[in-house]
């Protein structure tokens, strides 16, 4: 083979390689595209079916999903990374304060929970969103792992008023909140959360509804 032919042979090649590098970027930055717009939709759908959970969709006539309050790091809530406070508004008046919070505390490390607030201070529903609760013992904190399904441990958090706040304990501890026994920790580390989610809603309500959407308080 000549040079010449070996040159043209090379130029070939390499022309087509960086046609194949094209079209398989684009065909990715496409794939990419769609699926990321995929992936956003379904995360969204599934953070309003929690909410739901803790607040009727009746309830409210905002976008929920885009009026919320962005916060920092908040040790109040068990926020070391900051977190989101959804407000959920009707007729343009203040309904609830949608609260993500942490446990620290829980037997086995940190719980994730979700805690809907109403303007009036009582409790609307709570959820654990993520934890690592001992299977069987300690996981009954989730609706979902809780053997009750009549009537799920969790779901006594929105029977309290605003005047039940203060007194927002497990019954070892002098409270209202049953617990399981022999997985005390568990309970004792989502009620305590509540409570404190709970006051932050109430001594923050202000500011919170007024605050700019998207923004920081």
């Amino acid at each position: 083979m000549s040079e010449t032919t070996a040159l043209g042979l090379s130029a070939r090649t390499g022309a087509v390689m960086v046609g194949f590098t094209v079209i398989f970027t684009a065909v990715m930055a496409y794939t990419y595209e769609a699926t990321k717009t995929q992936i956003a939709a379904s995360a969204s759908e599934e953070k309003m079916k929690l909410l739901t959970e803790v607040l009727p969709a009746s309830a409210y006539d905002n976008a929920l999903l885009d009026d919320y309050v962005q916060l920092g790091p908040t040790g109040e809530l068990g926020l070391d990374d900051g977190g989101r406070i959804y407000r959920a508004r009707k007729a343009g008046q203040p309904v609830a304060l949608l609260i993500e919070s942490v446990a620290p505390d829980g037997y086995s490390g940190r719980i994730e929970l979700i805690v809907a607030v109403r303007a009036d201070g009582s409790l609307s529903g709570v959820r654990a969103v993520a934890h690592r609760e001992t299977p069987g013992l300690g996981d009954y904190i989730d609706p979902k792992k809780d053997k009750n399904k009549k009537s799920p441990w969790i779901t006594q958090f929105g029977e309290l008023k605003a005047a039940d706040i203060p007194g927002c304990k497990v019954k070892k501890d002098g409270g209202q909140i049953t617990y399981h026994t022999g997985a005390t920790i568990s309970a004792r580390a989502v009620t305590n959360a509540v409570a404190r989610a709970a006051r932050y809603a109430t001594e923050h309500q202000d500011r919170l509804f007024a605050a700019k959407s998207g923004g920081p308080l």
